[in-house]
């Protein structure tokens, strides 16, 4: 396994198949996520198979939004998010369809299933196909932000707390039409602010888009900070691009990093496929709120 650094915190690993993963291989890669939180592996081109494969080898899957979105699945696993802007029936779907809303809301910096205890740790996207133009993926270093916070921010959220929800950005984006029972299934979840890495022990600041509010303050006063902190985290000298190449599989830790997707023509065709692991071992500050 090569490895070769693409920017502070994302590198690029090549020399290695993901169709033949073992559990050698799965630590390796466990290894390199520690260090590096963003791997890039190039012309994999794995098929569902594979991906699942691969995915069950870096940990318990979880389903994520598909809990909520039921109904027809375009992929054979339910366990594969379908990352695209194309409908059960394989047409590229229309501006007012459900699939271009999950588009719009990837646009949004955000760790995936922060909205949910336990949260995602591992996610694995897999391109297949691409437009010509935009589409490319964005990642932040959360536990840099946290090494820049100036000390008199450290010591303000040393010990706040933040309320995630999974309909949170939904919401904003004006897609409301849930039910009672699917809100129900999502119910907001508590994170701290700053939390330590378990594997690692270094610092993270744990912001995104699911964050809604911080507990014990005015709700505008507390949702200028998670602004303000997210602000912060996305800086540019955080921040690692990725442009897709048909075949790339990007493999990111949820618990130190967020992402965005950039834009692109929604009437392109453009296909991904994620496969995510739930997080099996919490930060110590997550484990002290639950008391």
């Amino acid at each position: 396994m090569h490895i070769e650094t693409l920017s502070p915190f994302a590198a690029r690993v090549t020399g290695v198949d993901l169709a033949q993963i073992t559990p050698a291989l799965a630590g390796d890669i466990q290894q390199a996520m520690d260090l590096h939180g963003v791997l890039v592996f190039p012309g994999q081109h794995l098929d569902q198979d594979a991906q699942i494969g691969f995915a069950q080898a870096m940990g318990p899957l979880e389903l994520g939004f598909r809990k909520i979105k039921a109904g027809a699945h375009r992929l054979k696993y339910n366990e594969l998010a379908d990352i695209s802007n194309v409908t059960p029936d394989g047409e590229i779907a229309a501006r007012d369809h459900t699939k271009i809303v999950s588009n719009l809301a990837n646009q949004l910096w955000h760790s995936d299933s922060s909205f949910q205890k336990p949260r995602a740790k591992y996610s694995m996207l897999s391109a297949s196909v691409l437009p010509d133009f935009g589409g490319e993926t964005q990642f932040a270093d959360l536990r840099m932000a946290y090494d820049a916070l100036p000390d008199w921010r450290k010591a303000q959220v040393a010990d706040l707390n933040a309320v995630h929800s999974a309909l949170h950005s939904r919401f904003m984006l004006g897609d409301t039409h849930y039910s009672p029972e699917q809100i129900a299934m999502f119910p907001p979840v508590v994170w701290p602010l700053v939390q330590t890495d378990p594997r690692t022990g270094r610092k993270i600041l744990f912001v995104g888009v699911h964050a809604c509010e911080i507990q014990g303050m005015v709700l505008a006063e507390s949702r200028l900070m998670l602004m303000d902190l997210l602000e912060h985290a996305t800086q540019r000298e955080f921040v690692y691009t990725h442009r897709w190449q048909v075949g790339d599989l990007v493999m990111w830790d949820n618990t130190a990093t967020v992402h965005r997707g950039r834009y692109f023509d929604l009437g392109a065709r453009r296909e991904l496929r994620r496969a995510t692991t739930r997080e099996v071992q919490t930060s110590a500050e997550a484990l002290a709120l639950q008391g």
